[in-house]
């Protein structure tokens, strides 16, 4: 398998870091906008498989000739969504495989923001899904930790624990901190602004897909592995649009353990309208300078990636499943926990970005060795699940089952 890797920012470091002790790929060519931080990646795994190149993300045929110079199987996306749509279809063009940790991004209903859908994640991706069918090829979408393991362990639940699905919820918490900074966010901030701030989803069978407020419908959750009790609340997630493509259940939700501070903050960002995307006019020295007012955020907080050694704690993933088996009730959450303390010795990535990294470098080697296939437009929930979480295991990061 030759894998161009687009994106060398944290998520994207961390994927060369695991995937450079497997054997399943042949050659990894890391791609950045910054040529700097994809020789950085490739310099310190110390690896001849891996490449460094420079690539403008949103370029749909730089990134076509890209694939076709190396002769790449697939493209990984490690950017924010903002790409998704030109590096899927650069991938289509070129005639190599996709896979993304995100999927098309979202616009809210435009008169009903808070009850009716707009345009739904992913939505765009799945609006060619024939062409990749037809073509035999595969975009695996929504393929990181939250999506990717959560939707994976949906379709476990499905498979082996239940006979009928009630609900199924994504719940994610932490408690991490992070030393010397008031407000320091763990994972890309321009993608938290965006699921956080977009209308929720929520999924129920006799009603489909509609949205509720931010923040909408707190509850408290007891987190294991001493995470304990965060509450969590309704935010817009990958999860709560694939999962019913391929998983019967009721009703399908993604809860998010923010913090009230967390929370906040976020909502000050909006109401000053830093949370935008639209470009505005910044005086500068040379005459007026168009800039978002998102970017301007992003560039003032701390990179995520160079936070794991001021970082304390755990973070959990996990799904939360309530249904029946054998004709009595059953509700177990099943998850997955990764001490920052852990992956900064034996990765040098911070958690957070390692979880999310971890997961598509197990999907790559599930397609290189064959255990899954399939072509069009999926998510990780289309295949089995069994083949997924014993590789996790080998890799040295177990999963957990707990009985609710």
């Amino acid at each position: 398998m030759r894998v161009l890797l687009v994106g060398a920012g944290g998520v994207g470091t961390a994927v060369t870091r695991i995937a450079a002790r497997r054997p399943f790929f042949d050659v990894m060519v890391v791609a950045d906008q910054d040529p700097a931080r994809a020789e950085a990646a490739v310099k310190a795994v110390g690896d001849g498989r891996f490449r460094a190149e420079h690539v403008d993300a949103g370029d749909e045929s730089a990134v076509a000739a890209l694939l076709a110079r190396h002769g790449c199987d697939v493209l990984l996306n490690a950017t924010d969504p903002r790409f998704v749509m030109p590096l899927f279809r650069a991938a289509r063009t070129a005639g190599a495989g996709y896979l993304d940790m995100a999927m098309s991004l979202s616009r809210p209903h435009p008169e009903r923001p808070y009850e009716e859908c707009g345009v739904k994640l992913g939505d765009e991706q799945f609006a060619l899904a024939a062409q990749w069918a037809e073509a035999g090829a595969l975009a695996l979408v929504g393929m990181g930790v939250e999506p990717g393991l959560s939707d994976v362990f949906a379709r476990y639940a499905a498979d082996e624990l239940f006979d009928d699905i009630e609900e199924i919820g994504i719940r994610d918490g932490a408690n991490l901190t992070v030393d010397g900074y008031d407000f320091a966010p763990s994972f890309n901030i321009w993608t938290t602004i965006e699921e956080c701030l977009n209308p929720p989803v929520v999924y129920e069978k006799e009603r489909g897909w509609f949205t509720t407020a931010p923040f909408s419908e707190p509850e408290v959750f007891e987190f294991p592995d001493g995470i304990g009790p965060v509450e969590c609340v309704n935010v817009e997630h990958e999860e709560v649009l694939l999962v019913p493509r391929w998983v019967d259940a009721r009703r399908v939700t993604f809860k998010y353990g923010l913090g009230a501070e967390f929370i906040e903050t976020l909502r000050t960002l909006h109401r000053l309208g830093l949370d935008s995307t639209v470009p505005v006019a910044v005086p500068a020295a040379g005459g007026p300078v168009a800039v978002s007012p998102r970017d301007v955020v992003a560039a003032s907080l701390p990179d995520p990636a160079t936070l794991g050694e001021r970082m304390h704690g755990k973070t959990c993933a996990g799904t939360w499943v309530r249904g029946t088996k054998d004709g009595r009730p059953r509700e177990v959450y099943l998850y997955h926990v990764v001490d920052n303390q852990w992956s900064m010795a034996e990765y040098g990535c911070q958690a957070v970005v390692w979880q999310t990294a971890l997961n598509p470098v197990v999907a790559l080697e599930l397609l290189a060795t064959g255990a899954w296939s399939g072509s069009g437009v999926l998510g990780p929930e289309a295949f089995p699940a069994r083949p997924f979480l014993d590789l996790l295991t080998e890799y040295d990061s177990p999963w957990g089952l707990r009985e609710q």
